[in-house]
């Protein structure tokens, strides 16, 4: 069809996702929630685009707003969509509700298992919506040729993701989609789905011209998804000596105006570390008046673990007994089972532990000094990791370096680490990888930088595709040198026969010289990708005049399977210690009554600088991955998970109050320690 008019952010006739993520980029019959787009312009500078913006006359029916998820639970609260019926397991409700989907992961006997139990504790938390934080802005510059090809360049985290959504949204084919990936400042998963693409390309169309769109960060924080807020209530039954019998949890998160919160992940992380036979967990995925919720580093894990963990810290406080012995107890093996029904290959929770209980901070005392207390916490961490699709293609150069294009955008260092693992297949230095992320006609479908997925899976590709470089090399060779390609033999960067050897870089002159070119390809989807574990330990001083707590010793221990790239392992380390410091102190999303966010810039959203945070020591434990050449498992994601729970567990060993909301900021801190039972 010829794009016209007709080309817009439509998806009316579309039901499910295509169709919600049309009504999220513009609102149609609904204004859901502050920020909702209602109209695009474009001219020639954003000072006349902005006059023009102003210029649009917009009335509205002011309805009631629905801000809290168990208040949109409620039979009486006010509906967001009238075609939004709860799924619970495939089964469809037959009235419209808030509260999108409900989702059961339930083994052995869970009654049983509380009655076999001597001691049970049972909490509610609540954590606040929390948004990622990048530096840099959402971004998109759309253009089309006279053919209909239509162009994108944008900062993401996938850039075919981009292309998948432009084709659903516009109902344009991907065969005439191209998506220029470029340098990426931030995402940590909020970059994993699109704002501004189609509107820009819409914008294309009809200006006839190029169209750039940027948002500034007011417009990042009302209109873009944060992590969802949650509540939850979790269950431990353990015996006196420190078994945990059974486990429950309730876990509720705010997806949004839209469906679709992290809550299936949230409920696998909920009792991952552990060795639970008997066990339930609840998950609802609620609508309210509130961004489209999206993902944030180990999306659902974090809010999901801080309860967990906060009820076996109280557990232990309670028993008596060693936070870390209490773990080591009770920490999955290999055989466990998970939550989702499957069982733990090879995995490092053990050694993790370990480590924690053998490192310097663990064993050095805490001291304290008048008016401000000191205490210690410790809390464990899982992340799933995944799989997916990755491709690669490595090319010969006549000079012996290799040119490698991989499909994956580098959101902080993964070319490196992606490039390591070709130069360790090809047995040549790294220096002489040459790494390059193209466009979506320049190589195969990769899937999205997230879920620490890419040094395993892009790498796993960067691995085959070496080693078809290698046969393409051999079977050439074999040629020149007039030997069977299988009396050739590919190791230690050379080329090996019985009277013959030549360095790789010799073999490229060679085969240069004879006009041969020799490239490498792969596209993988592996699946064996190896969950991650962590254990953080962490000192805080609190001030009980004013409630503010201060982090003053922090070190995280980690299970990378195989740190590829040592600096990189201990940058996301470092990383997602400082955003689970901001989840645990600072950092919420403030509404008032009537939906209207308060904290709509970043002198009111505060987020941790490098004077909240003191030096992050790292512990990197190498339990290797059976399911990856190279052992790798995905490091991004789990370090953001223990901070809230350790941090909590800090805190109330510096004055002896347990919390169970987040932020635990000063005036939260302040109120429980005057609420405190005097002694």
């Amino acid at each position: 069809p010829e794009v016209g008019d007709e080309l817009l952010p439509g998806g009316e006739a579309g039901p499910g996702p295509a169709k919600y993520k049309s009504a999220n980029l513009l609102a149609r019959s609904k204004v859901l929630y502050e920020g909702h787009a209602v109209a695009a312009v474009a001219a020639v500078d954003p000072h006349i685009a902005e006059e023009a913006a102003r210029l649009i006359d917009v009335s509205y029916e002011v309805l009631p707003a629905v801000l809290d998820a168990q208040r949109a639970m409620d039979p009486g609260a006010p509906l967001l969509h009238d075609d939004v019926f709860t799924d619970a397991g495939g089964v469809r409700a037959t009235t419209p509700s808030n509260v999108a989907s409900h989702h059961v992961f339930e083994e052995g006997d869970v009654a049983g298992g509380f009655a076999r139990a001597d001691l049970v504790v049972e909490r509610e938390f609540r954590t606040a919506t929390v948004h990622q934080g990048y530096i840099e802005p959402h971004n998109a510059l759309a253009y089309w040729s006279i053919d209909g090809q239509l162009t994108v360049e944008c900062s993401s985290q996938g850039h075919f993701m981009v292309r998948d959504e432009l084709s659903e949204v516009l109902r344009w084919p991907v065969s005439r989609i191209r998506v220029i990936p470029t340098e990426i400042g931030g995402g940590f998963g909020a970059k994993t789905t699109t704002y501004l693409e189609a509107l820009a390309a819409v914008l294309a169309r009809k200006a006839g011209r190029p169209v750039k769109m940027t948002m500034d960060r007011t417009e990042v924080l009302l209109a873009t998804g944060p992590t969802p807020g949650s509540y939850q209530k979790v269950r431990v039954g353990v015996t006196e000596d420190g078994r945990i019998t059974a486990a429950q949890a309730y876990i509720v998160f705010e997806a949004g105006a839209f469906p679709g919160s992290a809550i299936v992940p949230g409920c696998l992380a909920a009792f991952a570390p552990y060795r639970i036979t008997d066990f339930r967990i609840d998950g609802l995925d609620v609508l309210v008046n509130k961004p489209k919720s999206t993902a944030y580093r180990a999306p659902g894990a974090t809010q999901a673990e801080f309860a967990v963990e906060s009820v076996v810290n109280e557990i232990c406080e309670s028993l008596r007994i060693d936070p870390l012995e209490f773990r080591l107890r009770n920490a999955a093996t290999q055989g466990d089972l998970r939550a989702d029904g499957t069982r733990y290959g090879r995995i490092g929770m053990v050694e993790c532990l370990e480590a924690a209980r053998s490192s310097d901070h663990w064993r050095s005392p805490v001291a304290s000094s008048p008016g401000r207390a000191r205490g210690r916490g410790v809390a464990s961490g899982w992340w799933m990791n995944f799989g997916g699709r990755s491709s690669a293609v490595a090319r010969l150069n006549a000079d012996g370096t290799v040119t490698l294009l991989e499909g994956s955008v580098d959101i902080g260092g993964t070319r490196t680490a992606i490039a390591m693992q070709l130069a360790e297949t090809l047995g040549i230095p790294v220096e002489d990888v040459r790494p390059f992320v193209p466009d979506t006609d320049a190589i195969g479908y990769t899937g999205l930088t997230g879920g620490s997925r890419v040094t395993f899976a892009t790498g796993w590709a960067a691995y085959e595709a070496g080693r078809d470089l290698q046969r393409r090399m051999t079977g050439a060779l074999s040629g020149l040198w007039d030997l069977p390609a299988e009396r050739i033999v590919a190791e230690d960067g050379a080329f090996v026969a019985p009277d013959r050897r030549a360095t790789f870089r010799e073999a490229a002159r060679e085969l240069d010289e004879a006009g041969i070119q020799c490239t490498g390809t792969a596209d993988v989807q592996p699946a064996e990708h190896g969950p991650a574990f962590a254990t953080h330990v962490v000192d805080v001083e609190v001030d009980e005049e004013t409630g503010k707590v201060e982090i003053v010793r922090y070190t995280a221990v980690q299970d990378a399977g195989r740190a590829v790239y040592p600096p990189y392992v201990e940058g996301q380390i470092h990383g997602g210690v400082a955003q689970g410091v901001g989840w645990a102190l600072n950092e919420e999303y403030v509404y008032d009554a009537e939906g209207r966010l308060r904290n709509r810039s970043l002198l009111d959203y505060r987020m941790p600088t490098a004077l909240d945070l003191p030096k992050v020591e790292t512990i990197v434990v190498e339990v290797p991955n059976p399911g990856h050449p190279y052992g790798v498992r995905g490091v991004g994601e789990v370090p953001i998970v223990p901070p809230p729970a350790a941090i909590a567990h800090a805190i109330h060993g510096a004055v002896g109050v347990w919390l169970g909301e987040l932020p635990m900021s000063p005036a939260r801190v302040h109120a429980a320690i005057a609420s405190k039972p005097s002694v």
